[in-house]
């Protein structure tokens, strides 16, 4: 208790200031993190302790095996769930899943290894602390991740072979949602000391602001480049709703990476790019009032003849996960209205979400803990339906409002 009360008092004004403002009570984060904890249990209970969870369609779990790009947000989310709780079942729940994984850190045939690998063994080590277990994990995975960076397009692959909708075969395609896998990088450089893996995020995130973003700071999906001189040979979707069009979770994917990428090198030019992608995204006049997207911000220039047109109207609960944590922390990197404006919106997307029609009530859904995301339209895969990540960013953003509430550090590493 006294350890406690000497904690508060050395709160910095500004955070104290900051505490006084927030909306959402301890009550609010601490019953929908342990009715978190309830739904993992459960999905637990029904599945095979090999199984890494994917979604959940048709009374079936799905499961995509440990290389599949998603296999990281299940054992991610049992460990922020210990983290919140202390259920120390949590941490047997991530580690069984972590034995399965450990394989994908010789995989140099995804650019997703920072979700695969950061998001389950990197929070194991932030816990646990066990060093032994878990940095060899990491540091092989960072060295998997670094090959597919081409020094001449100054940017890590996305995928191996393919074709576009024009049904072309890729040359060299880069997507938005490789952002996300930058902090991984940014984290290796710190455990192993090795500067190129920092210096291939730095030059990836770099091309990207360049080449992937439109002036009013949407986001393209896919950006094609030439591998002989770098050039670019087209900008695409592959997920979206139309190339020219504001794919939802693209545009989440490209606000967390650089606000965590001004984070990690106090670099300006990524904070204002945070700043401009947030801007576009809350001021979005398709944006609904409950603040959880549609599948695409420009689902409504979709016509009758759209193979589309009869989906449109489906909301991205993903989306406003990810949203809704990457705004709390890019409150910390700003001040005044601004600040509080994204503390706000972050709020009412956590509350929104923790409620119906969004939330699943226990036992429901697959155990999953939300109801209504969208994988990917185009490929009709995953259309309305619980999804791994969503839940891994929804529970992320209720561990960082706790911190928040607590007058902690937003961000632990």
């Amino acid at each position: 208790m006294w350890a406690a009360l000497l904690c508060i008092g050395c709160l910095r004004p500004d955070a104290m200031a900051q505490q006084r403002s927030l909306k959402l009570s301890k009550q609010f984060i601490q019953t929908n993190l342990n009715d978190a904890a309830k739904q993992i249990h459960y999905l637990e209970s029904r599945i095979k302790e090999s199984d890494i969870p994917t979604t959940y369609r048709e009374g079936k779990h799905v499961n995509w095996g440990t290389s599949w790009w998603c296999s990281g947000f299940y054992p991610g989310t049992a460990l922020y769930l210990y983290e919140a709780t202390g259920d120390t079942r949590l941490l047997d729940i991530a580690e069984s899943k972590l034995r399965y994984l450990e394989k994908e850190k010789n995989n140099t045939g995804t650019h997703d290894l920072g979700f695969m690998l950061f998001c389950s063994f990197g929070n194991a080590l932030r816990l646990t602390g066990d060093s032994a277990a878990y940095q060899p994990v990491l540091a092989t995975g960072a060295a998997s991740l670094a090959s597919r960076f081409g020094e001449t397009t100054q940017a890590i692959r996305s995928w191996d072979g393919g074709k576009n909708w024009d049904g072309q075969p890729w040359s060299y395609p880069v997507i938005i949602d490789n952002m996300m896998n930058l902090e991984f990088l940014m984290q290796a450089t710190k455990l192993t000391g090795i500067s190129t893996y920092a210096a291939i995020a730095k030059a990836h995130a770099n091309t990207t602001l360049k080449n992937h973003f439109r002036k009013d700071y949407s986001s393209y999906h896919v950006v094609d480049y030439n591998p002989a001189d770098g050039s670019v040979l087209a900008r695409k979707t592959a997920q979206g709703a139309f190339d020219e069009s504001s794919w939802a979770r693209g545009q989440a994917w490209a606000l967390y990476g650089y606000t965590m990428m001004f984070r990690e090198t106090k670099d300006k030019n990524y904070l204002k790019q945070a700043r401009k992608i947030a801007s576009f995204y809350l001021s979005h006049p398709n944006l609904p009032a409950d603040l959880i997207p549609y599948w695409d911000m420009d689902q409504n220039k979709l016509t009758s003849d759209s193979p589309y047109y009869a989906q449109r109207d489906l909301h991205d609960a993903s989306t406003a996960s990810v949203v809704a944590s990457a705004l709390l922390e890019l409150s910390l990197y700003t001040k005044g209205k601004e600040k509080m404006i994204y503390i706000a919106k972050a709020e009412k997307m956590l509350q929104s979400l923790s409620e119906a029609p969004y939330k699943a009530a226990y036992g429901s859904n697959g155990g999953y803990i939300l109801k209504h995301s969208v994988g990917s339209i185009p490929h009709k895969t995953e259309v309305d339906v619980p999804l791994t990540y969503a839940d891994y960013y929804y529970v992320e953003a209720l561990v960082r409002y706790g911190r928040m509430l607590r007058g902690e550090n937003v961000i632990k590493q």
